[in-house]
């Protein structure tokens, strides 16, 4: 167990649920100029592309270890991981229900429930592709979205979860999923993670 927390970062994975959330309510509303795509231009905050940081984290951990002595362990490892990732989820949830409580800050949730969705994305694509292609893929989405998840009248898509404000169902929606998927992938995927080479 020792050798598991040293190999996944967990004090390191911690730090980065907690400071996050602080983080991103420190900065506040500092906007990032996207350029739009399609629609018209709505509010892109650097708080909800601070919100990849614990799920950038919690893949170096996963990256640390190598998949096949890891997938021959006697323990189930696969199974640890997931928990690790569900609970770095669940404590950037609780850091952001506290500052919500103790603030009145819609931020907070907003932070919490996009930190907890990255984790499960990075819980789903770790195991198919690997560290290195999930955490591109992972970076790709809030400049996809805030390039192209816009309406005319400058509303997020539907599908554009990251944009959704504070008490939007279909974000809520796709975060549980996205944990549930990526918790699910974690512990059942067995075959190695795909990979590119020149050969």
């Amino acid at each position: 167990m020792t050798w598991w927390c040293k190999a996944r970062a967990v004090p390191l994975l911690a730090l980065a649920a907690f400071g996050t959330i602080l983080t991103g309510l420190a900065i506040g509303n500092i906007e990032l100029p996207i350029p739009v795509l399609t629609g018209q231009s709505g509010r892109f905050l650097l708080a909800h592309l601070m919100t990849l940081i614990p799920a950038v984290t919690l893949l170096y951990g996963l990256g640390r270890a190598d998949i096949r002595s890891t997938n021959t362990a006697v323990r189930h490892i696969s199974a640890w991981d997931a928990a690790l990732g569900l609970l770095t989820a669940g404590t950037g949830m609780l850091a952001a229900a506290v500052c919500y409580l103790a603030l009145d800050s819609d931020l907070a949730v907003v932070l919490g429930r996009n930190q907890a969705s990255y984790v499960g994305l990075a819980l789903l694509l770790h195991p198919l592709v690997g560290t290195q292609l999930a955490a591109a893929a992972l970076s790709a989405i809030p400049l996809v979205l805030a390039a192209g998840g816009w309406r005319p009248n400058g509303t997020p898509e539907p599908w554009a979860w990251l944009l959704h404000d504070a008490g939007s169902a279909l974000a809520i929606a796709f975060m549980t999923g996205a944990l549930v998927l990526g918790a699910a992938t974690s512990i059942t995927w067995a075959r190695p993670p795909l990979r590119i080479s020149g050969r």
